[in-house]
């Protein structure tokens, strides 16, 4: 397999393992980081979040058949669909932090193996 390949195995292979029940949140953390992932984009350029229970998500994808399947399911299987690919650890820390409200990262949402990290939220006591 090539490296931009391996780019995001890693993430895939971690997340069976937490399916399978013996995953490691860190190793998950780390995988998501290095992985190469598909972002979709507005109309406008901007990154594309979903609100989900009140809480905003940016679904990321390993690859154009996970995008596929989620463009399908929306019902926007009709014209073109764009996205940048970005490194994961983008997301996470550049991403992210500029959109002002806690917001998650779900992976291949509509894929077999869906993954969800959700938002961190700093409690106020």
């Amino acid at each position: 397999m090539d490296n931009e390949g391996n780019r995001f195995t890693a993430l895939l292979a971690e997340i069976d393992a937490f399916y399978q029940g013996f995953g490691h949140p860190t190793v998950l953390a780390n995988a998501l980081r290095t992985a190469v992932l598909f972002v979709p984009l507005t109309d406008d350029d901007r990154i594309s979040t979903s609100e989900i229970e009140g809480i905003d998500w940016v679904c990321a994808f390993t690859s154009e058949q996970e995008y596929a399947k989620y463009v399908v399911a929306r019902g926007e299987n009709s014209g073109q669909h764009r996205y940048h690919t970005l490194l994961g650890w983008r997301i996470v820390d550049d991403l992210i932090p500029s959109l002002g409200r806690p917001t998650g990262v779900v992976v291949d949402i509509c894929g077999t193996a869906p993954m969800a990290f959700p938002p961190t939220v700093d409690e106020v006591a």
